[in-house]
């Protein structure tokens, strides 16, 4: 699996067109990809970049990275847009369909070259669409979940900054999957470095009880500039959810019968966190999801304005919170989870 944060390519008039695809193809490069992969790597980018120009009047962004720990296992490339949307997406799907006068091939294209592929769009409200292309078929299928469940981010640096401030961990445990949402104090390496130490500590614990897990973690990270942290523990068979934060990170549990918001307490972990914390318990079923956020993402959203968006891959679900709501002002985290169809 991967936690890698994503490069963002905003493309909003021809002129980025070249240099977007050059620094994919840079990338997948550096990937591992074969000549061959490299070629369909490029015609992705391309339709991508291609329809973000002539289908909307402001553009969007192109969102890439590894899919992977240590070894590149293969690439996600996501395009985010708020353009006019479509009417009918499987329609502008089949070859020869367009509504600029082009060939019409770009989105049909995209799906046959791709390992995994998804789109969301609704009219006026613009459009997502994931691409995922692997090295070989064995990584692909490494990197399909966690046990029953699927666990996805959408995480962006904030603009000028190296490095991702925030970080994310999800672990297979016996009875389902642990999820880490952390976002370092500020900005730039120092946040980096603590938000990643204390994912690392998660991993490290295998603590599957969310207090106590934060419990260690802010004795471990305290030479940090500190971080604020969540952590979820899922269990499928049994039904439900254990959840404990500190500090601004957000997040939901989502069904078809509930709608839970996620409330942290306030502390730092690695500097102040209150003597006593507890989790919260929610239900879980076969049509919930879960949806953890830093504050990169603004507070008030609401999964309902978005039909039918619970069927799509969760890349794409926190990819269309991510282009609705980030602040642009700070690193962004979004994480979105269901279980596996």
């Amino acid at each position: 699996m991967e936690f890698n944060a994503h490069h963002c390519f905003p493309v909003s008039d021809r002129s980025y067109l070249s240099l977007t695809k050059r620094e994919i193809q840079k990338l997948a490069e550096s990937y591992g990809f074969t000549e061959a992969k490299l070629g369909k790597i490029d015609i992705v980018a391309s339709e991508l970049a291609s329809n973000l120009i002539k289908h909307t009047t402001s553009g969007g962004e192109i969102l890439v990275k590894a899919l992977g720990m240590g070894r590149a296992a293969g690439i996600e490339i996501i395009s985010v847009d708020n353009g006019p949307g479509m009417v009918d997406v499987l329609r502008m799907m089949q070859d020869g369909v367009s509504t600029v006068g082009s060939q019409g091939e770009g989105l049909g294209a995209i799906k046959r070259l791709s390992h995994e592929f998804d789109i969301y769009s609704q009219p006026e409200q613009g459009t997502v669409v994931l691409s995922r292309i692997y090295l070989t078929e064995k990584d692909r299928k490494k990197n399909t979940g966690f046990n029953q469940l699927d666990v996805r981010a959408v995480m962006v640096a904030k603009t000028g900054e190296t490095y991702c401030g925030d970080a994310w961990r999800a672990l297979p445990v016996k009875d389902g999957c642990v999820i880490m949402a952390a976002d370092g104090l500020g900005h730039g390496e120092e946040a980096h470095m603590a938000s990643t130490q204390a994912v690392a500590v998660l991993s490290e614990s295998l603590a599957v009880d969310p207090a106590g897990a934060l419990r260690i973690i802010h004795q471990e990270i305290k030479r940090t500039r500190g971080a604020v942290g969540a952590v979820a523990f899922i269990q499928s068979a049994a039904g439900k959810v254990s959840f404990c934060g500190i500090g601004n990170i957000g997040g939901k549990v989502l069904s078809l019968e509930v709608n839970k918001s996620l409330i942290s307490y306030n502390g730092i972990l690695g500097h102040n966190i209150p003597n006593t914390i507890h989790n919260h318990q929610f239900s879980w079923s076969d049509t919930s999801i879960v949806l953890l956020h830093s504050d990169g993402l603004k507070s008030r959203w609401e999964f309902s304005k978005y039909p039918l968006l619970r069927l799509h891959d969760p890349s794409v679900m926190a990819a269309v919170l991510y282009k609705d709501h980030t602040r642009k002002i700070d690193d962004i985290l979004v994480i979105a989870g269901k279980q596996k169809k």
